[in-house]
């Protein structure tokens, strides 16, 4: 379940609460954090479980995946395809506090995390399966706010995917010698020596794609504000990654973890500041 290794659980976490506080223009309801807050921790776990069980007989042959509990046999397969009933319902008894459209979606959510682990044996696109699926909390937040599914839910949306996939690209490319000998497909793979190119050019859009976002809600300066700070970060993330060593990448998708805390921050702080204070922009 990962709960030692917390990085993919907080890029869930921060997208989705911020989308609550977009969504809700302010502080969302007590019972919405709680259950989107679980809900992320038991479906990132959840997807953990899973794509171990997909990639049992493909870790032994990675480095960094060869110690895994079902590459080495420590637990077995049915184990693990118990442990992910358990997840999987426990999460499904969350949503029966969310309204009927958000529940529906849940269980579009819940298709796609399920068939992201075996997509990197069909398409060298397995990044864009992994963003729609841990973008789905967004519009999920909104619908359980608003009712409905709004434009603005999709543009944060697709800023995210924009967003996943760069990072979990540096993800790929500290496994790329290992994967391209186990016959694993990816984006670092399919992007070969235009990976940072392209990365540049997917964070690029994300923050352009962002800053559309807080043009369509309104926002002011705190908002903009983080966005400065996150394009810093992408900047950070190319610098670690110059050599392409294995460290430098894995540091650079770590880095994402402020991203993610940086736009939550930014989002709270527009929200709550913009209730007291004037605009600050024309």
């Amino acid at each position: 379940m990962r709960i030692d290794r917390p990085v993919g659980t907080l890029l869930l976490l921060w997208p989705t609460l911020a989308a609550l506080w977009m969504a809700a223009d302010g502080l969302p309801s007590t019972t919405l954090i709680v259950v989107f807050t679980a809900g992320t921790f038991l479906m990132r776990a959840a997807g953990c479980v899973i794509n171990d069980y997909a990639d049992r007989d493909l870790d032994g042959k990675v480095e960094r995946t060869r110690d895994r509990p079902l590459a080495t046999g420590r637990i077995s397969e049915v184990e693990a395809l118990v442990l992910f009933g358990v997840l999987a319902t426990a999460a499904c008894v969350l949503i029966y506090f969310l309204n009927d459209a958000t529940r529906y979606l849940a269980l579009g959510g819940m298709a796609i995390a399920v068939t992201y682990p075996f997509m990197k044996r069909f398409t060298y696109l397995p990044q864009v399966v992994l963003g729609a699926a841990f973008s789905w909390g967004i519009p999920m937040a909104f619908t359980a706010v608003t009712g409905t599914v709004t434009e603005a839910s999709w543009l944060y949306f697709t800023a995210s995917v924009l967003w996943i996939v760069a990072y979990d690209t540096w993800y790929a490319m500290v496994d790329r010698d290992d994967d391209l000998r186990a016959g694993i497909k990816s984006t670092a793979i399919l992007f070969a020596s235009a990976d940072r190119m392209i990365i540049g050019i997917l964070q690029v859009l994300t923050v352009l794609a962002l800053y559309r976002l807080g043009l369509s809600l309104d926002y002011d300066i705190a908002y903009f504000l983080g966005l400065l700070i996150i394009a810093g970060l992408f900047i950070h993330q190319q610098r670690l990654t110059r050599k392409r060593s294995k460290e430098g990448c894995f540091a650079a998708f770590k880095n994402n973890i402020w991203v993610g805390f940086v736009l939550f921050c930014a989002v709270v702080a527009e929200t709550h500041l913009g209730l007291v204070m004037p605009s600050l922009l024309p």
